[in-house]
């Protein structure tokens, strides 16, 4: 079908307002967010309902035309940028932005996938409850990218990653038809859970374009604190002693070096309230109930007691809880200015971060003379983001690989939160056992039989050669 044909076709499905066309508008589309991965779409299509997603889908997939599902454009791996090819259509999910419902004695929202996160947190919040899904990126990803991506976030140690918040779900299949599983049951074992197939396949099974999902009760309480600790073996022990003494409260457990923070008070002017130490901890609970401020505050005086942290402090108003999450939030652009970075979105189990990072830190300074490492993340849930500033001639071929190796031994996974995108198609088959890889590439041509959804992101249909 020639370009003209297929425009005029996609047209009469969406409207003229639906469809894309101009170099200069399809730049957004053509780019991702860091600017790392950079294709050329045939158009960009934006329906308005789950019909309209059915019907662009049905015309593509009759001519063998690729489709790159899109959502806010704020992901990390490539997974929403078109090849250079020319020939593939951008879909894009930002004009079915509707809450269509939420059931406040239920605890359930209904959402289309174009919904920017932050918009949904808010009604949420209107209603009474909260959506614990929270990512930096909040004010600009939308559900049915962070579903397909199954991302991650801060609030991973109490409330999960996405998939754990999705009910229900309404896809569009590769061959366009509407399947639709929008129940809003806490328990639901009739047959297979087919909504997990789709959730984290960042579009290359099929599309996203609604989801129940589960929210939780509003915590009146907040408790925000920052603690110095000497090394990462004494922030697992926090970690514990915090398990222990505050148990299901405990939101967020961020580890993050001193090196870190120190490119945050370099380029940010943003500067942490303790002393300069090797190692932090910034501790996020809250609860319902009355009681939790004493409760951080005896969990302090028993590390600090123990040498397990050396210095701590705690928000005393919201101004000072932001300022401690700036502390955080900061570290990614703190980096980008410092230089380039390789970055690493891994995850061990919890126990093995110590060793991991020891092994890492050592085997990237013998490799690597005169790269620097910052690591930080969440350590509550295992996920580190290993990031190597390097020389600009350094072999990020070779660095990506001997990270990630380290992460295997450790029983660890390359991907925690980021997805796998176009970014680490190879290492992922080149780290993963061939009876996985074997297995998704089943369910994928099962789905998928023409191979249009999303090509070339996530996995190849053929075993690649090391």
């Amino acid at each position: 079908m020639s370009d003209t044909l297929l425009i005029d076709a996609l047209r009469v499905i969406v409207g003229e307002r639906g469809v894309v066309t101009d170099p200069h508008d399809l730049e957004n589309y053509n780019v991702d967010w860091r600017h790392v991965f950079k294709g050329q779409a045939r158009c960009a299509v934006l329906p308005r309902s789950t019909q309209e997603v059915a019907a662009v889908v049905r015309l593509c997939a009759d001519q063998r035309i690729a489709i790159v599902p899109y959502g806010g454009n704020t992901g990390l791996s490539g997974g929403a940028t078109p090849d250079d090819s020319g020939r593939q259509v951008v879909l894009s999910l930002a004009r079915m932005n509707a809450i269509r419902d939420i059931d406040v004695l239920g605890e359930t929202m209904e959402v289309e996938a174009g919904c920017i996160l932050q918009t949904a947190q808010d009604a949420a919040t209107q209603a009474g409850l909260m959506l614990p899904i929270s990512l930096a990126a909040e004010g600009s990803a939308r559900i049915g990218g962070i579903l397909s991506t199954n991302a991650g976030g801060t609030n991973v140690l109490r409330y999960g990653m996405s998939r754990t918040r999705v009910l229900g779900l309404e896809v569009v299949t590769a061959q366009g038809e509407i399947v639709s599983g929008l129940r809003r049951l806490r328990k639901d074992n009739a047959g297979y859970d087919w909504k997990q197939w789709f959730i984290g396949a960042e579009g290359t099974l099929g599309i996203i374009t609604a989801a129940v999902l589960q929210l939780a009760p509003q915590a009146r309480h907040r408790v925000t604190a920052l603690l110095a600790v000497p090394t990462p073996d004494a922030a697992l022990k926090v970690l514990r002693a915090a398990r222990h003494h505050i148990g299901e409260t405990l939101n967020a457990f961020e580890l993050m070096s001193g090196a870190a923070l120190e490119l945050v008070a370099r380029h940010q002017a943003v500067k942490t309230p303790l002393a300069s130490s090797d190692w932090f901890v910034l501790v996020e609970a809250s609860s319902c109930l009355p009681g939790l401020r004493d409760a951080v505050e005896a969990l302090f005086a028993l590390v600090l007691e123990e040498g397990e942290a050396t210095d701590g402090v705690i928000a005393e108003s919201e101004r000072q809880e932001a300022e401690l999450w700036l502390l955080r939030e900061s570290i990614t652009e703190a980096e980008a200015r410092e230089g380039r970075s390789l970055k690493h979105d891994v995850s061990v189990p919890i126990a093995r971060i110590p060793a991991f990072l020891h092994e890492a830190d050592a085997a990237v300074a013998q490799a690597f003379p005169g790269s620097r490492v910052n690591a930080f993340g969440h350590a509550g849930d295992g996920n580190i983001h290993y990031n190597v500033i390097m020389r600009a001639d350094a072999d990020g071929h070779a660095l990506n690989r001997l990270v990630h190796d380290l992460v295997v031994r450790q029983g660890g996974s390359i991907s925690a939160e980021h997805g796998i995108g176009q970014y680490r198609v190879s290492e992922l088959e080149r780290c993963r056992a061939a009876p996985e890889l074997q297995l998704a590439r089943r369910i994928k041509r099962a789905l998928d039989p023409a191979g249009t959804m999303n090509p070339g992101k996530v996995m190849t249909l053929t075993q690649q050669a090391d």
